[in-house]
């Protein structure tokens, strides 16, 4: 490192700092911020880059508007969800077959998947339309055929599900979170 008279210096491994007053090959000599002449090989020392030669040298290839505009870092959109939103009123949607219709005389286990996932469906679109964050569907345990299907048809939209409040719901729920577009 070179040093040169008057630059201010640190002392390695210890807690002290001056200012070069003279150099002597190896030995350089400074004056402590208390007033003391000390001597130290040129090893024993570091530089100490003031504030306007910190500025001169990092500003001196490019001006101070490039370096601020490369450090602005654009925004990512965040898919957080909003304490005061995270606890809006769901929609709950129960898709046991006896809330679907008032009779199932007649209909097969299809017929009645199928209505259950067409009313499912009908429901997810309305508050993706109504730009309503959360629904729940209460599906029941049963063999699991009919969350299945719920988790297949959920995965051709833009949200997320997962378990809903089992305190609340038990183990037959599935909470929907709509993600929301920015666009009205």
């Amino acid at each position: 490192m070179n040093f040169k008279i008057g630059d201010s210096v640190s002392v390695l491994d210890e807690d002290l700092k001056g200012v070069i007053i003279t150099i002597a090959d190896n030995i350089i000599t400074i004056e402590t911020n208390e007033g003391f002449e000390l001597e130290f090989s040129k090893n024993e020392l570091i530089k100490i880059e003031t504030d306007t030669t910190l500025r001169t040298n990092v500003f001196s290839n490019a001006s101070l508007n490039e370096v601020v505009s490369q450090k602005e870092i654009p925004k990512k959109k965040s898919n957080r969800v909003k304490p005061k939103e995270r606890y809006q009123p769901t929609l709950e949607v129960d898709l046991h077959i006896h809330q679907l219709t008032n009779s199932t005389k007649g209909m097969t286990n299809y017929d009645m998947l199928t209505l259950q996932l067409d009313t499912a469906k009908r429901q997810l679109e309305f508050a993706i339309r109504k730009r309503i964050q959360k629904i729940v569907f209460i599906h029941g345990k049963g063999d699991g055929v009919l969350k299945l299907e719920l988790e297949y048809l959920f995965g051709r939209y833009n949200v997320k599900f997962y378990e809903a409040n089992y305190q609340k719901y038990g183990l037959g729920a599935t909470e929907v979170y709509i993600y929301q577009s920015t666009s009205p």
